[in-house]
């Protein structure tokens, strides 16, 4: 892989823009509390996020969908493939799309949506700890811990391990300023945004997927992908 097709000004299928690579963003305790907020379910969980950090991090967030540009971050994957994480900032459609793509393919595919019409989940657990954790270089981050959160809103799934809210609880205590990470993991494993957890198999298809009623790996849904798409996003994302 090379920085340009990491880090492209535009995304075959994709329109909109300018796409612009702002990683400095990622180490902004106050970025990651907006990123995460779809993710809260009640108020009691919004205080765990937000805390004292309330109005500073609505600051930051209206400046940042105040924006011209399109912030896009990019995690890396296995066989040259990547997810794209695009900040839409259109003054009346603002939200986050998460996108993978290959350079082969002749357009990128839409794994999820995180705006007011929510779209996913596009990830199940063991799909985003792969991405996390693969270490490849020459996307906006090796770090795991922000590729953990920097995909979770993507994510969805109803069967997460014992140890999920430790890694959560870690990434949070290193990217964020909240003050008790540990909570806030076990809250946000159990509500998981907007969508809730879905259920994934491969029982009948072959290939990963889920039944979220607003999930384009869901192959019940009117607006899924179709069955070649589907399969190769599962082979792409396959942990």
């Amino acid at each position: 892989m090379n920085s340009a097709d990491l880090h492209p000004a535009r995304i075959p299928g994709y329109d909109g823009g300018p796409l612009t690579h702002q990683v400095g963003l990622l180490d902004e305790p106050l970025f990651w509390l907006g990123h995460l907020y779809s993710c809260v379910q009640s108020e009691e969980v919004e205080e765990l996020l937000f805390g004292a950090d309330y109005d500073a991090a609505g600051d930051f967030q209206r400046r940042l969908w105040e924006r011209a540009e399109w912030p896009t971050f990019t995690v890396p994957l296995a066989d040259d493939h990547r997810v794209h994480i695009v900040y839409r900032t259109f003054a009346d459609d603002t939200g986050i799309d998460y996108l993978l793509y290959h350079p082969d393919w002749d357009q990128a595919e839409l794994l999820a949506q995180d705006d007011g019409h929510f779209m996913g989940p596009g990830l199940s657990w063991p799909e985003l700890v792969a991405a996390a954790d693969n270490a490849l270089p020459g996307g906006s981050t090796t770090d795991p811990r922000a590729r953990l959160l920097l995909l979770l809103p993507a994510f969805g799934d109803d069967e997460v391990p014992d140890d999920a809210v430790d890694r959560l609880a870690v990434a949070l205590g290193a990217r964020t300023s909240v003050d008790a990470p540990e909570p806030l993991a076990s809250a946000l494993l159990e509500d998981q945004g907007a969508p809730g957890p879905a259920r994934w198999t491969t029982a009948g298809h072959g290939f990963s997927t889920n039944d979220g009623e607003y999930s384009f790996r869901n192959p019940a849904n009117h607006f899924a992908l179709s069955a070649d798409r589907l399969a190769r996003v599962a082979t792409a994302l396959a942990p």
